[in-house]
């Protein structure tokens, strides 16, 4: 039984905890949790009794060596987050890898994911997805992600709180497009589950007139194959137009990189050969 065991927890429904989930909590010696208040509430309800020792972002460098020192003496330690499985946009990565590096077992005990759950009802074509997690909060390194994102083919899979949602939204639209298909999930399995389909011009409508509740999960398709290629020549004529009609290099290339399958930063490297 020895080892690091990452056990994933209902991401809203109770009902959703696998029983092989709630043996394994039972039979570990501890239980690393990212908020020992919330899974506390999940150890009642299901009456494991086994202790907690808090494992979070702001604690996790003084945390993990005690950690990685109980494991090596052959503790048995579950790994859980607030909700779904550890290891996705929160630290518990860096424990597994610090296990890995030991030698230490890592066992997964799979449980549900938004990320997973969003897709499957989206009910956008795409095959593939892009796990995208929060994007930057603010500033060039999201303006930079977005635009490395314009051309990405796979669908689009992200998490927004909500006092973000709206101007997440309108960042979006501004770099992917209004046409562009979105499915937000709110709430995930909870009591308040609220599936919303459209596109990012119709979302940005209606939560102008909706207040957003709760945690979401945003799929959003993929870019659609363009309709038309283009050469060189053809993308400075175009450019050259635009900077005629008063645009910036910069702003010359972001709107022609929403009509091609080039990149904003590709496209300024080619307005940059442009006299003015």
């Amino acid at each position: 039984m020895a080892g690091l065991y990452l056990v994933g927890t209902p991401i809203g429904n109770l009902q959703d905890m696998t029983l092989r989930a709630i043996q394994t909590l039972k039979e570990v010696d501890l239980i690393a949790a990212e908020d020992t208040r919330h899974t506390g509430k999940l150890l009642q309800h299901f009456q494991v009794e086994t202790p907690l020792i808090s494992y979070h972002h702001h604690n996790r460098h003084e945390r993990l060596g005690e950690l990685l020192s109980r494991l090596q003496g052959g503790t048995a330690i579950a790994l859980v987050t607030d909700a779904g499985m550890p290891g996705i946009s929160d630290p518990g990565y860096e424990l597994v890898q610090a296990c890995a590096a030991a030698g230490i077992q890592v066992t997964p005990i799979p449980g549900v994911s938004a990320c997973v759950t969003a897709v499957s009802v989206a009910g956008i074509e795409g095959d593939r997805f892009c796990f995208e997690g929060f994007l930057p909060l603010k500033g060039k390194e999201r303006q930079e992600r977005l635009e490395q994102l314009q051309n990405e083919p796979r669908l689009l899979v992200f998490y927004e709180a909500p006092h973000r949602l709206r101007q997440t939204l309108e960042d979006l639209q501004t770099v992917l497009g209004e046409e562009r298909r979105v499915t937000l999930g709110r709430e995930l399995t909870k009591r308040f589950e609220e599936i919303w389909r459209g596109t990012l011009a119709g979302a940005i409508a209606h939560y102008q007139n909706h207040d957003p509740k709760g945690e979401y999960t945003l799929v959003i398709g993929g870019c659609p194959s363009p309709s038309r290629q283009f050469s060189e020549a053809a993308l400075k004529s175009e450019l050259q137009a635009l900077m005629e009609q008063g645009h910036s290099r910069s702003q010359a290339s972001r709107l022609l990189a929403q009509s091609t399958p080039l990149s904003r930063r590709d496209i300024y490297q080619i307005a940059l050969t442009l006299t003015d």
